[in-house]
């Protein structure tokens, strides 16, 4: 008998349900050449996009309200693609000249790529996370802690671990508040089912629960893109079942298709 019943637990263990429906939670790319659409079409799924936020600049009259002098600071610290975008927004609206010798250090090498519609990248000295997580950023930080100012552009409510790491090892930093992030209307996206949905953004898990404060997961799948992200779902009570970045993932797009690999061997076996 407990040969039979280890043999049923077996095949319940193989019977994986197959992923048609998966839901982005950023706004749809203007490319047809996104990785997602070649993910799509490669395992036969559906990808739906849908922002669930959306970000909002700060004025220059809300800027200079945090006395908050850019020229200033020898380092700055990007933690995104909008931080980077809203930095030299305002630069260019308060026309603030950034120094050449300004030090550039980033959370991931994407970010730190960005940078090239701002600046000549090659002469500049710009630092990068090797994994993509804070704890590497924070590890380069710790090395020129001793020599810099370092500036910290961020979400008007925003409080993050970089923050906490200055405060703890007496860097020299400011935060610099230069967006803020509002939350969109999801109940069309969330009137659709999918089997798996995709947070980028603490915000956007934030949305999720604004939407519906009884939300429950069950059988649906979480991937989630940045450590704060991964900790927004599982302080939520949520199930984590993709994350990104990882050695082996440095995209989401990689970390999803490394998923529905392993997950069709498993279905097939």
């Amino acid at each position: 008998m407990a040969k039979v019943a280890g043999s049923k637990k077996k095949v319940a263990e193989k019977m994986v349900f197959k992923i048609n429906s998966i839901l982005i939670t950023q706004p749809r790319p203007e490319s047809d050449k996104s990785p997602y659409f070649d993910l799509a079409k490669k395992f036969d799924i559906k990808v739906d996009f849908h922002a669930f936020i959306r970000v909002e600049g700060l004025t220059g009259k809300e800027f200079r309200k945090q006395k908050v002098d850019i020229t200033e600071f020898t380092a700055i610290i990007f933690t995104s693609r909008s931080a980077v975008d809203h930095f030299f927004r305002i630069c260019e609206e308060l026309k603030v000249k950034v120094s050449q010798e300004m030090k550039y250090f980033c959370i991931t090498e994407a970010v730190a790529l960005y940078l090239q519609k701002f600046i000549l990248y090659r002469k500049r000295k710009v630092f990068f996370s090797a994994d993509g997580t804070t704890a590497g950023l924070l590890e380069i930080i710790g090395k020129h802690k001793n020599n810099e100012r370092f500036i910290l552009p961020l979400s008007d409510t925003v409080k993050n671990d970089i923050a906490q790491y200055m405060i703890k090892h007496n860097v020299k930093y400011a935060e610099a508040a230069l967006y803020r992030t509002v939350s969109n209307d999801i109940a069309s996206a969330m009137g659709n089912a999918h089997d798996m949905i995709v947070f980028f953004s603490p915000f956007s898990v934030q949305t999720l629960f604004e939407h519906d404060p009884e939300y429950k997961q069950n059988g649906t799948l979480i991937g989630a893109f940045g450590p704060t992200t991964s900790k927004a779902v599982e302080d939520n009570g949520l199930r984590l079942d993709i994350k990104a970045p990882a050695p082996n993932s440095p995209s989401m797009v990689a970390a999803l298709e490394n998923y529905l690999v392993e997950r069709n061997k498993v279905s097939v076996s």
